[in-house]
């Protein structure tokens, strides 16, 4: 059951997993923001603003892997639809002692892109770390939320924070 009392969209009658069927829906305009962020040393934080980490540029890297990653969701993630993505678009903020990656995703479909946007920041995430684990093991993801979705019945939640 859900908090209104219902069941979840993706059990059937008898508790049985399903895919739920979006054909009745109507496409829309649907987009999804997620931030999460990597918190490592100081000096890790430095090779990568420097560019010097030496497996390459991090952040590109890591942008690539998100963009790419999101596009397969449907591939990694059981009962996902797989979507034809308009756009994923993914921005790091570098701080003294850490990472921030805030990544959204767009489509005009029948279903969201919520898990799409957050499989786009983990992995980015993740590319991160394994680019730097090298030089730092000691860094920790964490914070990875849903920030805000448009679009579909449930139209737009927003996170307050």
């Amino acid at each position: 059951m859900d908090m209104d009392g219902k069941r979840l969209t993706h059990l059937d009658e008898e508790d049985r997993l399903k895919m739920v069927d979006v054909g009745d829906k109507e496409r829309t305009d649907r987009a999804a923001r997620v931030r999460g962020e990597i918190c490592m040393e100081p000096e890790t934080a430095a090779l990568i603003a420097q560019n010097r980490v030496a497996k390459g540029n991090v952040l590109e890297a890591a942008r690539l892997a998100g963009i790419m990653a999101a596009k397969r969701t449907g591939d990694l993630i059981p009962l996902c639809h797989p979507l034809n993505i308009t756009a994923v678009d993914i921005e790091f903020t570098l701080k003294s002692d850490r990472v921030e990656v805030e990544a959204q995703a767009r489509i005009n479909d029948r279903t969201g892109v919520e898990m799409e946007a957050l499989t786009a920041a983990t992995i980015a995430l993740l590319t991160i770390y394994d680019m730097c684990k090298g030089v730092d093991r000691s860094m920790v993801i964490s914070d990875v939320r849903l920030m805000e979705k448009r679009g579909g019945q449930s139209g737009v939640y927003q996170r307050s924070e």
